[in-house]
């Protein structure tokens, strides 16, 4: 359980210190979106075999209400996500997600981009694939949607990715950051993939 427990802490320091050092030292938002596909694709392939690497408290209440991930490690999970993504913030000082739209339309952009990402997940892990390509899959699909999004909202898809950076840089958007990812993921749930109803 511990170990299950670390893995999402140091799996989340990873993408979040990764993608938002990118933002602190300037880079482009190309380089800022490959980043954030890259940092998931290593967190997947180093923790994955540990935790599932969900990374993202909004996975994870998916997997729990969808009956993937036992309830009782949920509390864990989550607290050692936010944890990682609050240690890897205080690092970069950098990387708040912002949004650029009114509050409801960025709502509805971070439901629909995580559950985007939610579904690409559902899909790889029913299809049972490799960790690799499991691992492109979820990482290419973030980078992907950050590329596109990130000019609305700052696709963050993931609360412990908006928590630690936006309560660090003082930035707020925390209900829209925490609760529009986790509404979208739990979307995902009712979408058939793999001829399955999940």
């Amino acid at each position: 359980m511990w170990k299950k427990y670390a893995a999402e802490f140091f799996g989340t320091f990873l993408m979040v210190c990764l993608g938002t050092g990118s933002i602190a030292l300037g880079w482009n938002h190309l380089a800022v979106s490959i980043t954030f596909g890259t940092s998931v694709f290593l967190a997947i392939m180093i923790f994955q075999p540990i935790s599932g690497a969900h990374i993202n408290p909004a996975v994870s209440i998916a997997f729990a209400v969808n009956g993937d991930l036992e309830k009782k490690l949920l509390p864990g999970y989550i607290l050692a996500q936010i944890s990682g993504g609050l240690i890897a913030a205080l690092i970069t000082t950098s990387g708040a997600t912002v949004p650029n739209e009114e509050f409801h339309i960025s709502f509805l952009i971070e439901i629909i981009i995580t559950l985007l990402l939610m579904y690409s997940i559902h899909v790889l892990v029913r299809k049972k694939v490799n960790l690799f390509t499991l691992a492109l899959g979820v990482g290419l699909t973030v980078g992907v949607l950050s590329y596109f999004f990130g000019g609305f909202t700052g696709s963050s898809m993931n609360p412990a990715r908006s928590i630690g950076p936006n309560l660090v840089t003082d930035s707020g958007y925390l209900i829209l950051y925490i609760f529009a990812p986790i509404i979208g993921a739990i979307l995902s749930n009712f979408i058939p993939s793999n001829n399955k109803k999940l």
